[in-house]
């Protein structure tokens, strides 16, 4: 089976927008806005910011891009944030990554309110990371199947989705392949809320081989293909995170064509864990905009 993430998500994203369009009725209240700030962006990553930016109008929410073609400062780009950060106006930023060497720290995050850091990678954040939630919303599509999935069907809750997860990861062996700040490391704490067992690996892992094949669940966020048929066991459940460019095409962590008619699921590249990311970054905006407004407190 084929998850459809770009159909999930658009079942949130219209959701959302309802949401949206309900409390501004309530009130004289403006509309959400995400900033996103991005030095010198890769082509891809300027299409990843394009599909935000879409996802934010698809939502009734205001987007501004701050653009940076030469790396700035550390100091001047920290203090920028801190500038727009501690604007009325902005509900959400988001540091786009990747970043220069000299800019790709955590401390960056300090200029960020806590209500406004919006990927959850504050400590202590009160938004869980987008790309986990959007991950557990693949397994719980496979495991928790209805014919008419409504917004609320789909969408994570993770005290209400425990019975779920509890059930249906009973003596499974769950494998994560990477540890990245983006990919691998908030997966796994989404993984730990919600109290599925896995075993972390990255390149320097011994017997990492012998691991995947043995595992019911493969979720890789590595950004190669590193995930080869004769790995993976009949029945398994395939999920790639990790994204790159191949002959001008999108290619995730293993090879769909070789490993679709093998396995239990799987999710394709482009159209499945990404359009689902982007989908809880607005649902994290909303969130947001609501605690600003004391519509919700977390």
């Amino acid at each position: 089976m084929k998850v459809d993430g770009k159909k999930l998500a658009q079942s949130i994203l219209t959701y959302l927008k309802k949401d949206v369009t309900s409390i501004k009725r309530q009130g004289k209240i403006k509309p959400p806005k995400l900033v996103i700030f991005s030095v010198r962006p890769a082509q891809a990553t300027e299409s990843f910011m394009k599909y935000k930016a879409e996802a934010a109008n698809k939502v009734g929410a205001r987007f501004e891009l701050i653009l940076y073609r030469k790396t700035p400062r550390f100091e001047d780009f920290a203090n920028r944030v801190k500038e727009v950060a501690e604007n009325p106006e902005t509900t959400g930023v988001v540091i786009q990554h990747p970043l220069p060497a000299s800019l790709t720290t955590v401390t960056l995050l300090d200029y960020i309110p806590m209500e406004k850091e919006i990927e959850g990678f504050k400590k202590k954040s009160i938004f869980d990371e987008p790309i986990g939630l959007a991950v557990l919303t693949v397994f719980k599509h496979i495991f928790d199947p209805k014919e008419h999935k409504t917004a609320s069907d789909i969408l994570i809750d993770l005290k209400k989705d425990l019975v779920i997860f509890k059930r249906s990861f009973k003596r499974k062996r769950v494998v994560l392949l990477g540890r990245g700040k983006t990919g691998g490391e908030p997966i796994g704490k989404i993984l730990a809320k919600a109290k599925i067992n896995y075993i972390n690996l990255n390149s320097q892992s011994s017997s990492a081989g012998s691991f995947i094949q043995q595992a019911d669940v493969i979720i890789s966020a590595v950004g190669q293909t590193v995930v080869i048929p004769d790995m993976v066991k009949e029945g398994a459940i395939l999920v790639s995170v990790g994204m790159h460019r191949e002959n001008g095409l999108w290619k995730g962590d293993y090879d769909e064509s070789s490993i679709k008619n093998k396995v239990l699921a799987y999710t394709p590249t482009p159209g499945g864990i990404g359009p689902l990311n982007v989908a809880y970054l607005m649902n994290n905006l909303i969130l947001a905009w609501k605690v600003q407004n004391n519509f919700l407190k977390l």
